[in-house]
């Protein structure tokens, strides 16, 4: 840059090329700050809080009478095993020796080579190709392949755009006779379909009705219905391939338990029951002895594109492996994949409730499944090698897993009548009655010998439907539907009934104004709610229509009886219980309590008149959580929100990059676009050809000596800017500020404490005469964020999660803010008996013999009582008085931020009352538990 600017130009910072090392991995970073926080991220530390001391406290034919042949009957679960079996293989696990699991004997996944010949224990993989480290193909270079990826996956810029962007960029390069690295979009577009990895086709095949004709055919008879989708087998075999969660990855199934008391728990797919039946089954044949199994978890479920223009609706079908752990699952790492689109037969209103038509439509989903399917087929009997992200070869069988859907997908996939469980034989008219589990034997024999007019009312079966695994072996639909927490529990039992019970309740109990007057003071009361990170407010109260896990959870006591108050403690305890990331057999107990005192408190719905039944297929299945858990281990990997997540970038936004034109064939494309760049990602990554960035990849050659940098691994810091404007600089002046008098002698025992760390007298006990004073300069900050590990929570595939504390006096330059936190005082206690809530004053630091201290005035909450209240579930506390209620404290000291909900009482909360006073304005508070899961995790 020229050094005479004219002085109508403002002077811009220069492009600088200074990057920094990780100094843990080959990533460079332009900024400490951006070094650290891949650190925390990609390297955490577990971390270990301080104590903070307190002063006191295609067309074929459909023919729906195939597939049906005679089994053995065996109804129920399969026996569980409490207990380990004698033929496994028993591994610690983990750090320390805290864990061990007892490996499948059978399926154990040994390494082999091409040709499926087992090779001896510990010998390495076979060496990769031998490819040059600078071979980008299809791309020319490290800069033409990220120039792609960040256009095309990250921006997804427009073709238009992309051409006015390289335009740009070439009027740059001209004068050095260069150019960009792509020409327009058509050339950016075409190496990328040149690229070979990730590159599996999208098929089609068309379906059409080929049943009995009457004498004038309906319209939909005639019409053929196309079926896209691609080799599952191909996509199930890129995934066993991937290496970027080869660390994440489960080879056999396997039992998990403690060391300390042999308490089993389960946490990942593999170490459910199912896998482990599933792999005692398939060993019975001796080919397959030394295999890996390999779970298909298939899931499906409508979505709507746009209702605006057209009520543009698809159905695309997604799967995804069980072998790879939950939590990569969650994070779409590519761990689920779209693998089809299947047809919706649509007809005129007059023809689209007869039963014919209802039958072709449910069954062509059924025929469309397995047709897209039957590439694995031979696979489930007979063992294939395949290529594993660790380099290794092993040989694998296949088998249909769970099936991730809604009520809705659930009623069709198990060709049931809507309205009956598809998991047991419950009556409609008393779906809580202890019957037997459905299962296939038993649907199959009752489909041969009974009258098929009587198995619609009497089982709830659609006799003339033939479900999709009847073709495959080993599949048994009826067990294979997952739980759906997203949909049975969160909009289900929580929101579809418990929340539109009360309001019933309170409508059938009251005069209708008086019952207005209530409703409007709830919505006064979850309005007044302070706001607090992550949790979603809604300042015109409980008039919104879509609900998540988070939503607002303020309770009603004061305005309904105790039952009800506890009805929802009880359920809320049951779906924070469920949403663990691990669940022990202890927790299992939880739940079962949970479930059973919600069963109890719910009933005064029903003998109130509020509602006449709790026979709803949601409400009921609450009861097979425990049998789901046992069998597919933690419910958060198999929710229903994963696939709901995946039609964001699967289906919604490659529609709206569409021409809005038979935009169906474009989707498919830029799928299989997405697919090539992410697989070129990780081919890329796994030969080391991506470490640092483009920028430090072409520094390389200039820099030959880097310093290593020490990085801190901080889970509590400061707001990186300080508030210089209209705030205190000096300890009196913040003392003045805040209005503590006391706050330099509160800093002189802060200091104390930590200078003399071995010294166990309270603070208050030491003489102000031993304390050491400061009085200068500090810095001023309105928030810190913290980081911790909450896996349970929407998080890093590493479980880390960060949270911002906010102490501001003008929040958005309207009113302030002060938030409340978890301060940790003992470790050793468990739960609240080792937390105390604060509420922060101010954050500040500042530097003292040549170290600089990060410091949080509080002030201290008291708790009400020695435990949690009985109706909510929830500690209450108070704010403290007298001479000890402040207190100045390391930021280290600090957990988490905590969320505290008033205690209203009976009184109507006043009009216009306002959140940002709700700290300031009641005596006791709820320690809300339930804000989010490791919330509930902590504040018990």
């Amino acid at each position: 840059m020229p050094g005479n600017i004219p002085r109508t130009q403002v002077r811009r910072q220069d492009f600088s090329a200074l990057q920094l090392p990780c100094g843990s991995c080959p990533r460079w970073f332009k900024t400490v700050a951006g070094r650290t926080k891949h650190c925390l991220a990609a390297h955490p530390v577990p971390p270990v809080v301080p104590r903070a001391s307190r002063s006191p406290e295609l067309n074929f034919e459909m023919n729906v009478d195939e597939g049906r042949t005679d089994y053995d009957i065996d109804m129920g679960d399969p026996p569980r095993q409490p207990s380990p079996q004698p033929n496994i293989d028993t591994e610690f696990f983990g750090p320390g020796n805290r864990l061990y699991r007892n490996y499948h004997m059978g399926l154990d996944g040994k390494p082999c080579d091409a040709d499926g010949i087992y090779l001896p224990p510990g010998a390495p993989p076979p060496p990769p190709e031998n490819v040059a480290s600078d071979d980008w193909t299809p791309f020319r270079s490290r800069a033409e392949f990220e120039t792609a990826e960040f256009l095309y996956t990250q921006n997804q810029m427009s073709a238009g755009q992309i051409n006015r962007l390289l335009d740009l960029w070439a009027s740059t390069l001209a004068k050095h006779n260069d150019r960009p690295p792509f020409a327009d979009h058509r050339d950016l577009y075409a190496v990328i379909d040149s690229s070979p990895f990730g590159d599996v086709k999208w098929q089609c095949f068309t379906v059409a009705y080929d049943g009995e004709r009457p004498e004038n055919p309906k319209p939909w008879m005639d019409d053929k219905y196309d079926v896209w989708f691609r080799d599952p087998r191909e996509v199930t075999r890129n995934m066993l391939a991937n290496s970027a969660y080869a660390n994440e990855f489960d080879y056999r199934p396997y039992r998990e338990y403690s060391t300390e008391n042999d308490q089993r728990q389960w946490k990942d797919f593999m170490s459910g029951d199912w896998a482990w039946d599933q792999a005692d089954e398939i060993a019975k044949d001796p080919n397959t002895l030394g295999s890996t199994f390999v779970p298909i978890i298939l899931g499906s479920d409508k979505t709507t594109v746009s209702v605006g223009t057209g009520n543009n609706e698809y159905y695309p079908l997604y799967a995804s492996i069980g072998n790879i752990c939950n939590n990569v699952r969650r994070a779409h790492r590519d761990g689920l994949a779209i693998i089809g689109f299947l047809a919706m037969p649509k007809t005129t209103k007059e023809h689209a409730d007869e039963p014919t038509f209802r039958n072709f439509r449910r069954q062509l989903f059924h025929s469309s499944l397995s047709k897209i399917l039957s590439s694995l087929k031979p696979g489930m009997t007979t063992p294939e090698v395949a290529r594993f992200g660790d380099g290794h070869y092993r040989r694998v069988v296949y088998g249909l897993g769970p099936y991730i859907a809604d009520y809705e997908e659930q009623v069709l996939l198990t060709c049931i009548v809507r309205g009956r469980c598809p998991k047991c034989m419950a009556p409609r008219a008393n779906l809580d009655q202890d019957l037997l589990c459905r299962c296939r034997d038993y649907v199959e024999a009752l489909i041969e010998e009974g009258p098929l007019g009587n198995l619609w009312n009497e089982a709830g079966i659609v006799p003339e439907l033939v479900p999709f695994t009847n073709d495959f072996p080993r599949a048994d639909i009826y067990q294979m539907i997952s739980p759906d927490i997203l949909h049975q529990l969160i909009k289900g039992a929580f929101k579809d009934h418990l929340v539109e019970w009360v309001e019933k309740y309170l409508r059938h109990v009251h005069p209708k104004r008086r019952a207005e007057q209530i409703l409007d003071d709830i919505d006064r009361r979850i309005a007044a709610v302070a706001p607090f990170s992550g949790l979603r407010r809604f300042p015109q109260g409980r008039g919104f229509k879509q609900w998540t896990g988070d939503d607002s959870k303020a309770l009603m006591k004061g305005h309904v009886p105790t039952d009800i108050v506890r009805a929802f403690h009880a359920l809320l305890e049951f779906c924070y219980l469920v949403r663990r990331n691990i669940i022990t057999e202890d927790v299992l107990v939880e739940i079962e309590d949970a479930l059973s005192r919600f069963h109890h408190y719910r009933e005064i719905f029903k003998t109130s008149g509020t509602i006449p039944t709790f026979s709803l297929p949601r409400q009921h299945s609450l009861k097979h959580y425990i049998q789901n858990i046992r069998l597919f281990a933690a419910p958060n990997g198999l929710c229903s929100s994963i696939t709901e997540n995946k039609h964001i970038k699967a289906v919604k936004e490659p529609w709206r990059r569409s021409s809005r034109f038979r935009a169906l064939g474009q989707m498919l494309l830029i799928n299989q676009r997405l697919d090539k760049i992410s697989a070129a990602r990780v081919e890329f990554t796994r030969r080391g050809m991506l470490a640092g960035t483009c920028l430090s990849a072409a520094m390389n050659a200039l820099v030959q000596d880097v310093p290593n940098a020490n990085v801190h691994n901080t889970f509590v810091q400061l707001a990186k800017t300080p508030q210089w404007k209209k705030c205190a600089q000096t300890v009196p002046a913040l003392a003045e500020e805040l209005s503590i008098p006391r706050l330099p002698d509160l800093l002189a025992q802060f200091l104390f404490q930590q200078l003399h760390p071995d010294d166990h007298r309270d603070p208050c006990d030491v003489p102000l005469a031993e304390c050491p004073r400061y009085l200068n300069k500090i810095l001023v900050f309105n928030s810190a964020s913290s980081r911790f590990y909450a896996p349970s929570d929407l998080s890093g595939s590493g479980g880390m999660r960060t949270e911002h504390i906010r102490s501001s006096p003008s929040w958005r330059n309207e009113h302030s803010r002060y938030d409340c936190v978890f301060v940790n005082t003992d470790s050793d206690l468990p739960g609240m008996r080792g937390l105390e809530v604060a509420r922060v004053r101010t954050f500040f630091s500042f530097k003292y013999r040549g170290n600089t201290y990060p410091c949080a005035v509080i002030h201290w909450f008291d708790k009400v009582g020695d435990t949690a209240d009985e109706d909510t579930g929830m500690w209450i506390v108070s704010p403290a008085g007298g001479a000890s209620k402040h207190a100045v404290i390391h930021v280290d000291a600090i957990y988490r931020a905590a969320h505290l909900i008033p205690v209203y009482g009976m009184e109507f909360l006043p009009q216009g009352f306002k959140c940002h006073d709700s700290y300031d304005a009641f005596r006791t508070y709820y320690v809300n538990k339930y804000a989010d899961h490791h919330a509930f995790e902590i504040a018990f």
